[in-house]
């Protein structure tokens, strides 16, 4: 080891400097020292992770698995110091004579990648792989957004616990964008008022018949029959969640009018329904998909019927990957796209878009209160899990929350009818 150190060297990757604290291992030290926020590498292992996926990857996976610890801040919430560090992971692989440089003070034994933190998903590239291997699964079985694969994506991400997300999502479990009606109304507040403006968009009334596709916990189930006396039908992937809303509307007495159903929603048979949510799907069914979905939703309205979809966006209309963090940690095959292609995919499914509206700030501020939540409950999050999930979903609601704030990303509401013979039956002004 030179006199540098590895903290110094770490520091020199960065293109923007280091606006933390950086101790390593060796008793090097460097970055921002008099900041209150800090990381430590603790071992070799969270070098190793560090140098052999440069970016957010490796500094993921080496804080994942504690190899890098966060001083200053909650592992539960930590929003103050991610967001000072947002700017400046973006560091690649160094120039051949930096790289040299690096060889000379950390050592080539650090350029070899240790396994993965378990907490880790496999990349796209691995799913095809191991389906090829698997001469007993059709590799079409697991091509990107299968049926079958894009349960299991959804199992990696909502099957952990459905204790685990009652500590963190609060009482509505609601794993979606509240919408908060004043500054200081409260999360459970914001998601009642957000199912509320749902409905009243869609114009449910008694006896309407509702299809909620990626339903949760059945939020959106619950508060249609509960609230508007409407007939609703849900379908989840994940089983979990279907156990636990059809256990929650027995508990409430709403079974003769809502049912969650664990269930891919092509499967769904049913048809001719007066309104169609999609609440958060429409991240995870992939673009090139939007035509068939939207299509999908069409054929399952009755004329003048109404669909509203909401999903995360981009602030625009270029595609880009979602980022190796968020792939194999928190949303396997998660694609975004703008709220304009969006649009676009609703209209040409042959719906006529009415309203569209953007939701930015609320998820910022839901995601604040989530994130609060974990922290308050992190001792009871990590014994339904472990320290290493735990911390995931500290890193991805920081993350995700600084970049809601920073315009990087978006939510959209896109609300539309299905017109016949120039027929919508929607009002001449919104109502809701």
């Amino acid at each position: 080891m030179t006199s540098k150190g590895i903290a110094p060297t770490i520091a020199s990757l960065f293109p923007g400097g280091l606006p933390l604290w950086l101790k390593a291992y060796d008793g090097s030290e460097a970055g921002a020292l008099d900041q209150p926020y800090g990381l430590e590498l603790v071992n070799e292992r969270g070098l190793s992770y560090i140098m052999t996926a440069p970016g957010d990857l490796g500094l993921a996976r080496a804080y994942v698995a504690g190899d890098l610890v966060l001083h200053g801040a909650h592992p539960g919430d930590p929003y103050a110091a991610f967001s000072l560090l947002k700017d400046n992971t973006d560091f690649g692989v160094p120039k051949a004579a930096e790289l040299v440089g690096i060889i000379r003070a950390l050592g080539v034994s650090h350029l070899v990648p240790p396994p993965p933190p378990p907490q880790e998903h496999l990349p796209a590239w691995r799913h095809r792989l191991e389906g090829l291997r698997s001469l007993s699964i059709p590799f079409g079985k697991w091509s990107r957004h299968s049926q079958e694969r894009d349960a299991d994506a959804i199992h990696h991400h909502y099957d952990v616990s459905n204790a685990f997300y009652e500590h963190v999502l609060g009482p509505s479990m609601t794993y979606t964008c509240a919408v908060f009606p004043t500054e200081d109304a409260t999360l459970e507040e914001a998601q009642a008022y957000k199912y509320d403006l749902i409905c009243r968009k869609l114009g449910l009334k008694e006896g309407d018949r509702l299809l909620d596709i990626g339903c949760g916990w059945g939020g959106m189930v619950r508060h249609a029959a509960k609230h508007y006396g409407v007939k609703a039908l849900g379908v989840t992937l994940s089983r979990e969640q279907a156990t636990w809303a059809q256990e929650e509307i027995k508990r409430q007495g709403l079974d003769h009018l809502a049912e969650v159903r664990h269930s891919d929603y092509r499967d769904v048979e049913e048809g001719d329904f007066d309104a169609v949510s999609s609440i958060g799907l429409t991240e995870h069914i992939g673009i090139a998909n939007y035509p068939a979905y939207f299509s999908f939703i069409n054929g399952k309205l009755k004329p003048q019927g109404r669909v509203l979809n909401h999903c995360i966006t981009r602030y625009d209309n270029v595609d880009r990957s979602t980022g190796a963090f968020i792939d194999r940690y928190v949303f396997p095959d998660g694609e975004l796209a703008g709220s304009g292609t969006i649009v676009e995919a609703v209209e040409n499914a042959g719906l006529e878009v009415h309203h569209h509206e953007n939701f930015r700030i609320h998820y910022a501020k839901t995601l604040e209160g989530w994130s609060k939540n974990l922290a308050d409950n992190w001792d009871a999050c990590v014994a339904e899990t472990d320290e290493g999930t735990a911390r995931v979903w500290g890193l991805y609601m920081a993350g995700s929350r600084i970049a809601f704030e920073r315009n990087e990303i978006q939510l959209h509401h896109v609300l539309a009818t299905k017109t016949v013979d120039g027929e919508s039956g929607y009002p001449l002004r919104h109502e809701f």
